[in-house]
């Protein structure tokens, strides 16, 4: 059946058109489904797999022996955290730090209304609706492991300071130095902002530096200053975690190995792979892991350069390399890793959610891609945990298959930074930056559009191109 006349075949009715919600409805039905999905994965964690939200139970101790037995983290003992993760667990504990309180609900109440500030802002984006769905939809796939950790709570911060990263780079800066003294994955984004700025000391590094002169001033201030960066030292004389990328192989010979053993540590409460050669790799990982965060920095400036004048004069592009750069390494951050708790997944979010909201052109396979790596997470933790500790074929697959999935966004991710955007995407992105009213405004560093050497204002509106 052909279009009505004066209709195009995109906007013609469908047999399908009675499931697409009224336009005044739509907004609506984002919030029902945050709504939904926070409440759900609460459930999972708090009734269905209770012993998900255990690390609440540390976060709820450590609160308590600052606040009831003045003992510090940081200032007066080595910790596995940066010393900034204390402020969230402090605050969880305005509603209580009794034993079996409600600590729990009062943690997941926070990330969730951090969660629904980073949704409003999505929301404000050219494809914001579509984003934001994204966005739930990840909470809700990857479940408690998500809601419950740190790194679920610096997620949304994540989001704030990559949507307003072209706009307000001294905002963004802080946002991120900040997120990276709780923890460690948001720092990853800096680099691409330093990269992506005019004026690089002034809007990203002083910024970066007055937070770190906070945190490090007043933990030297208080007498931590031996302990300030334990969360580092801590690492060192760990094994290869069995949910780990590096761990991978080692997990599937363990199948049919006995010289695999899966054993739990009761000092970092978790499980760890001994084997032939693990701990050779567990001891490489960080040494790699720095050679490789130094690798993709090179090949960032390379791609800036050689993008020449258009890095400046599109917003398109400058927007997709804060954004793509920060995936990529994060996705480092993850696969050369001896840790690979399931909460890490957290980390590909922000950066995905903020291309989708600015209609950034190829980030179809990644978004589908995390989508698909937190539902198998989740399958992985908690539903087959035990199955996965006790080396069970299937749910081992299955975390070894999550595993290569998330080395194949690397690459992807990779391969889009060096490819350089088509003249048709470049076009098309302009006409969005046009059509969306941005037109020739000027940035937070004075720029103005189609002026060589010169920047455009928020990197918020480009091509519509949804997740495709």
């Amino acid at each position: 059946m052909s279009a009505p006349s004066g209709a195009s075949p995109r906007t013609a009715p469908g047999r399908f058109a009675w499931a697409v919600p009224p336009q005044a409805w739509r907004t609506p039905l984002v919030w029902l489904a945050f709504i939904l999905a926070h409440a759900w994965v609460a459930h999972v964690g708090l009734v269905v797999w209770d012993w998900t939200l255990g690390d609440l139970g540390m976060y709820r101790w450590w609160a308590y022996m600052a606040f009831i037995d003045g003992h510090w983290p940081v200032l007066d003992y080595e910790w596995v955290y940066p010393a900034g993760a204390i402020v969230p667990m402090l605050v969880a504990g305005f509603a209580g730090l009794a034993d079996g309180g409600q600590y729990p609900l009062a943690w997941l109440a926070l990330v969730s209304v951090l969660d629904a500030v980073a949704v409003a802002l999505l929301l404000r984006r050219p494809h914001g609706r579509v984003a934001a769905l994204w966005f739930v939809a990840f909470i809700a796939l990857l479940g408690p492991a998500g809601l419950g950790r740190l790194d679920g709570l610096v997620a949304p911060l994540t989001v704030v300071a990559l949507l307003v990263a072209l706009s307000r780079p001294r905002l963004s800066a802080a946002l991120l130095t900040a997120g990276a003294w709780i923890k460690v994955a948001p720092g990853a984004a800096v680099l691409p902002l330093v990269l992506a700025v005019r004026r690089p000391v002034r809007d990203v590094v002083v910024p970066a530096l007055a937070v770190c002169l906070v945190v490090v001033g007043t933990v030297v201030a208080r007498g931590g200053g031996a302990n300030l960066l334990s969360f580092v030292t801590a690492q060192r004389q760990r094994d290869l975690q069995i949910e780990s990328i590096l761990g991978t192989p080692f997990m599937v010979a363990g199948i049919w190995s006995t010289q695999v053993v899966r054993a739990y540590d009761d000092q970092i409460f978790t499980f760890e792979i001994s084997a032939p050669g693990a701990r050779a790799v567990a001891d490489a990982a960080t040494p790699a892991l720095l050679v490789a965060v130094l690798a993709v920095t090179v090949l960032l400036w390379r791609v800036r350069r050689r993008a020449g004048e258009q890095f400046w004069t599109d917003t398109a592009v400058r927007a997709d390399f804060v954004v793509r750069g920060a995936f990529a390494l994060t996705l480092v951050l993850l696969v050369i890793n001896k840790v690979g708790s399931p909460q890490f997944v957290a980390w590909l979010a922000p950066a995905t959610a903020v291309a989708l909201a600015l209609g950034l052109p190829r980030w179809g396979v990644s978004a589908w891609g995390v989508l698909a790596v937190a539902g198998a997470t989740q399958l992985a933790y908690p539903w087959m945990y035990d199955n996965i500790v006790d080396g069970v074929p299937g749910p081992t697959f299955l975390l070894a298959g999550r595993n290569l999935a998330v080395v194949a966004l690397l690459v992807v991710a990779v391969r889009q930074l060096v490819r350089r955007p088509a003249p048709a995407e470049d076009a098309g992105a302009d006409e969005g930056a046009s059509a969306a009213g941005e037109g020739p405004a000027a940035d937070a560093s004075g720029a103005v559009r189609r002026e060589p050497g010169q920047q455009v204002g928020p990197g918020a509106a480009v091509v519509d191109r949804g997740v495709g």
